[in-house]
């Protein structure tokens, strides 16, 4: 039951954007589309998953000292790996995502799970934490996506359904990103309460 406990923190009760609202600089500014979306949500899920296990498994070999030089050398490396990966296979994405995709390194998400979760516990509870904040993460990511391209151009995953005349160009600009993301914080802390009473 902890264990589940773990892996389901990430996805609504501690989401790393909608609760603690860490990362939504790089956040808001890759959710223009929805391929964008789940490229950057893949992308930071699998440095968070990879950084997360290595600082884990040696979390009782880094001196406290330098720990901090070392999460962020890790994080590096993993961050570097996705980079050289999506410029080979994935050019298209490496270029939307453009310098958002190094600042991955710096990403408060994942220097704040590496610090407080993966120094403090074994790999596999680490490995949970990860897949449940990816999770997490990413799923937010598409659904501001989602509202962003589908109402802002009429797009669904680069796709067109329905004439770009017809879309409502403030959701695909820099204010709309902030007023989708404001409603879904919205929506879900509504569902949260009602959760609450009915537990009551």
């Amino acid at each position: 039951m902890k264990n589940f406990s773990i892996l389901t923190n990430g996805i609504l009760k501690e989401n790393p954007l909608l609760v603690l609202s860490i990362g939504l600089c790089s956040s808001l500014a890759v959710t223009q589309s929805m391929f964008n979306g789940l490229g950057m949500g893949l992308a930071m899920t699998f440095v968070l998953l990879m950084s997360e296990i290595i600082i884990s498994i040696f979390r009782k070999c880094i001196p406290d000292a330098i720990r901090l030089p070392i999460f962020i050398i890790v994080i590096a490396a993993f961050t570097t790996i996705v980079q050289l990966l999506l410029k080979a296979y994935v050019p298209a994405l490496s270029d939307s995502l453009g310098v958002f995709l190094p600042l991955i390194v710096v990403n408060c998400i994942i220097m704040g799970r590496v610090e407080s979760f993966a120094s403090k516990n074994n790999p596999f509870v680490s490995i949970l934490d990860a897949i449940g904040m990816g999770i997490g993460y990413t799923w937010v990511l598409l659904a501001i996506s989602f509202v962003r391209e589908f109402v802002g151009t009429g797009k669904f995953f680069g796709m067109q359904v329905f004439p770009e005349a017809n879309a409502i160009a403030f959701f695909s600009a820099a204010p709309g990103g902030f007023f989708v993301f404001g409603l879904i914080v919205a929506i879900t802390e509504a569902i949260q309460n009602a959760a609450k009473k009915e537990d009551k």
